[in-house]
């Protein structure tokens, strides 16, 4: 297999842009040789919906696509980053027991971190930004282990 692997999506900032999104990252993954009952790709699932939510409802219309990338890196480390071109960076905000929304990023925080991994936020060229996450790459380990590679 090559030093890494590489694949990305356009989509509209549309909220039926998530469920394409979620979908797309979990094709790719499966290409990968992640399998789509692995507890990796239910974390993945969530928080590539929960970053393309983020990259739909707060950027206000100011941001007219997000962009999904999808790295793997030398079969270690999975990254997953949504580009979208609005400012403002994402914030943890207080959510009220009774609030439906709000909890996104206390979320994905808290699967990254679970997995053994770790978010970051990266400036773009035209002033917005990418939210990443970047997991260790299980798939094939006890395999790499067994055999001594």
């Amino acid at each position: 297999m090559a030093d890494h692997q590489e694949a990305s999506v356009t989509l509209p900032s549309d909220p039926a842009s998530v469920a394409t999104a979620r979908r797309y990252v979990a094709e790719v993954l499966a290409e990968w040789g992640l399998p789509d009952d692995d507890t990796t790709a239910d974390s993945v699932r969530l928080i590539v919906s929960e970053l393309a939510t983020n990259a739909v409802q707060h950027t206000f219309g100011q941001s007219p696509t997000f962009t999904v990338g999808i790295r793997l890196e030398r079969e270690e480390w999975l990254r997953i980053g949504v580009t979208d071109s609005h400012p403002r960076w994402p914030k943890r905000l207080p959510a009220a027991v009774q609030q439906d929304n709000g909890r996104g990023m206390v979320i994905i925080r808290w699967l990254t971190a679970e997995a053994g991994g770790r978010l970051s936020v990266s400036p773009t060229e035209d002033g917005g930004k990418t939210v990443w996450i970047a997991l260790p790459w299980t798939v094939g380990a006890a395999a790499r282990t067994a055999t001594g590679c």
